[in-house]
C-alpha cells in the first residue's frame, strides 16, 4: 500500500509541474506590456527572469519526486513486478556493478532496468561499467563475459550472467539469504530423481557421422524442481535412508516424492527421530503405493490418515481425464497464499486426524479437497459409471501439520502430505501453478518468513493446454459446425443452380 502512494505522489507531482506550467505560459500570453521605453525592457527582463526561476523550481521538484511514466502495454520499459519487489524489501546495503558492451541494446535496456529499481530503495547501490573501456575493473571482480551482474553484501557474493531483470531479481535473493537452505531428497526406495533436466527421452544433437543421439532420461523426475530450488540459491542432497544412518541435522526439509518400496521399521525409526527433532518433511505418495503399517502409524501420530483408492472428480478434473483432479479452491495458509489452479494426475485421499493422546500439540489442516461430485474408486482408470455406489463428496488431497511427538519437545516439526507426487514432476511442474505449490511448500518448510517473491521461469516448450470443455467446443465447432455448413451452403447453391 505504501508503494503505491509513492508512486501516486510522484504522478500527482509530474500533474502539478505540468499545471503550473501551462498556466504560466497562459499567464505570459494574456500579459500587456508597455509599448515603449524602459518599463518594456524591465519587463521583458522580470518576465523572463520569472519564468526561469519557475523553471528551474519545476525541474526542482521533478528531481525529487522523479516519476516513471511507460505507456507501451507490455510494459516494455519497466521492471518486473516481482524485480521491483525484491529491491522494496532490501534490508541492508548490496551493491550491483553491471558490466556490459555498449552497443548492446539489450544490455543498455537492463542498465535502464536497474536504474529505475534503485529509485526504489536507497539500499541498492548501482554502478554500470563498460567492459571494453575498464578492462581492469571486470578482472579485479573475475567478468570474463558481457551482461555479468556482481551483487555483493557484506556476507555474500554472487554472480549472475543474465540481462533479464528477472533473472538479476533472483540473483538479490541469493545474495540477501541469511543462512544456507538444504533441501534433502530422499533416495533408496526408487523414489523421484533429481538428476535429470528433461521431462521424456529426445533426440539431441548429431553423433559421430551424423546420425541423431538419443537421450534416454528416467520417466518423471525432480530435475525441474532442483533447478528453480539453484535458482533460488538453495542447497539440493541426496539421503540414502536405506542405509540406515540419520537424516543430517543440516537438513532444513526432506523431501520423500513417489517412493516405491516399502519402509523398514528402521526407517521409519529415523523420520521419526528427525521429526523428533524439529525436522520438516515433504512427503508426496501415489495412488499405488502400498504403506506399510509403521510409516501408517508415524504419519497418524502426526495428524495425517493416509486413504486409498484412486480419486474420480467428474466436475473438477483438467482436460478429460477425470482422474486428474484440478483444484482452484484452497484453505488459508502461507501455503497457499496466491496460488491459481494446480492439477493432480492420479491422487488418493489424505486426511486430517486428531492424534491419540491429547498430550501432543499437533495441529493439523486440510489444505485443499476436490469437489462435492467426486468419490473413490479401487482401480486406476475406472471412473465413469464405476462410482455409481460410492459415497461422492468432497475429498480432502493434502494435509499440512504443525507440533510436537512428545510431550517436552523442543523444536516443532513440519509436514506437509500429498497423495499425489506427479504434480512436482518434470512432466506437471511447469503446468498452471503447480510449481508455485511446490515451492510455497519447500519454503514453509524450511521456515522462510515469506515465500520467494521473484520466482524461476520454468524453462518448457510453448504449448496449447485446453480444458475438458474447450476440447469440446473445438470438436464440435471444426468436426460438426464448419463442415455442416459447408454442406448446407453446396446443397442450397446446387438447388437454386437447378431450379
Amino acid at each position: 500500500m505504501t508503494e503505491h502512494l509513492a508512486e501516486l505522489t510522484g504522478a500527482f507531482w509530474f500533474a502539478a509541474v505540468i499545471c503550473a506550467l501551462v498556466a504560466l505560459f497562459a499567464f505570459g500570453i494574456r500579459l500587456r506590456l508597455p509599448l515603449s521605453g524602459p518599463l518594456r525592457w524591465l519587463a521583458h527582463l522580470g518576465i523572463a527572469g520569472g519564468a526561469c526561476i519557475a523553471v528551474l523550481f519545476a525541474n526542482m521538484a521533478l528531481y525529487r519526486h522523479d516519476s516513471h511514466l511507460d505507456l507501451t502495454r507490455e510494459e516494455a520499459f519497466t521492471p518486473s513486478q516481482e524485480a521491483q519487489q525484491v529491491v522494496r524489501d532490501l534490508h541492508e546495503p548490496l551493491e550491483l556493478t553491471f558490466f556490459y558492451k555498449k552497443n548492446d541494446q539489450a544490455a543498455l535496456a537492463t542498465i535502464t532496468s536497474l536504474r529505475l529499481l534503485s529509485r526504489l530503495n536507497p539500499l541498492l547501490r548501482l554502478d554500470t561499467v563498460d567492459t571494453d573501456q575498464n578492462p581492469a575493473r571486470a578482472n579485479q571482480l573475475g567478468v570474463r563475459v558481457y551482461n555479468t551482474a556482481i551483487l555483493r553484501t557484506s556476507a555474500r557474493r554472487v554472480e549472475v550472467v543474465s540481462s533479464d531483470d528477472h533473472e538479476i531479481a533472483l540473483g538479490m535473493l541469493r545474495a540477501m539469504r541469511e543462512r544456507n537452505i538444504v533441501i534433502c531428497f530422499g533416495t533408496g526406495h526408487g523414489e523421484y530423481q533429481i538428476d535429470n533436466f528433461e521431462h521424456q527421452t529426445h533426440f539431441e544433437g548429431l553423433g559421430g557421422r551424423g546420425e541423431r543421439l538419443v537421450v534416454q532420461m528416467e520417466d518423471q523426475g525432480l530435475g525441474r524442481l532442483r533447478r528453480s530450488l539453484d535458482k533460488l540459491g538453495l542447497l539440493s542432497r541426496k539421503v540414502d535412508l536405506s542405509a540406515g544412518r540419520p537424516v543430517p541435522d543440516d537438513c532444513a526439509v526432506l523431501v520423500e516424492a513417489n517412493p516405491r518400496s516399502r519402509f523398514s521399521p528402521l526407517e521409519t525409526g529415523l523420520l521419526r527421530t528427525y521429526l523428533l527433532h524439529g525436522g520438516s518433511f515433504f512427503f508426496a505418495i501415489e495412488p499405488d503405493y502400498n504403506v506399510d503399517d509403521s510409516l501408517r502409524a508415524l504419519m497418524e501420530d502426526v495428524g495425517v490418515n493416509i486413504g486409498d483408492g484412486y480419486l474420480v472428480d467428474p466436475n473438477g478434473h483438467y482436460f478429460t481425464d477425470d482422474q486428474m483432479i484440478a483444484v482452484s479452491k484452497y484453505e488459508q495458509h502461507p501455503i497457499t497464499r496466491g496460488l491459481a489452479m494446480s492439477i493432480y494426475p492420479g491422487a488418493r485421499p489424505v486426511a486430517a486426524v486428531q492424534p491419540a493422546g491429547g498430550d501432543r500439540p499437533v495441529n493439523a489442516k486440510v489444505l485443499f479437497t476436490s469437489t462435492d461430485s467426486s468419490y473413490i474408486v479401487a482401480e486406476k482408470g475406472a471412473s465413469k459409471g464405476d462410482g455409481e455406489g460410492e459415497t461422492k463428496g468432497p475429498k480432502p488431497l493434502a494435509v499440512v501439520a504443525e507440533g510436537k511427538l512428545k510431550a517436552g519437545q523442543e523444536k516443532p516439526f513440519r509436514l506437509v502430505a500429498f497423495g499425489n507426487a506427479g504434480f512436482a514432476s518434470n512432466s506437471f511442474y511447469p503446468y498452471l501453478s503447480n510449481a508455485d505449490m511446490i515451492i510455497n511448500c519447500l519454503s514453509w518448510l524450511s521456515r522462510e518468513q515469506k515465500a520467494p517473491v521473484a520466482r524461476p521461469v520454468v524453462e518448457d516448450v510453448p504449448r496449447v493446454v485446453l480444458t475438458g470443455g474447450q476440447a469440446r467446443g473445438i470438436f464440435i465447432s471444426t468436426v460438426l459446425v464448419l463442415p455442416g455448413m459447408v454442406a448446407l451452403l453446396g446443397g442450397l447453391v446446387w438447388w437454386r443452380r437447378r431450379s
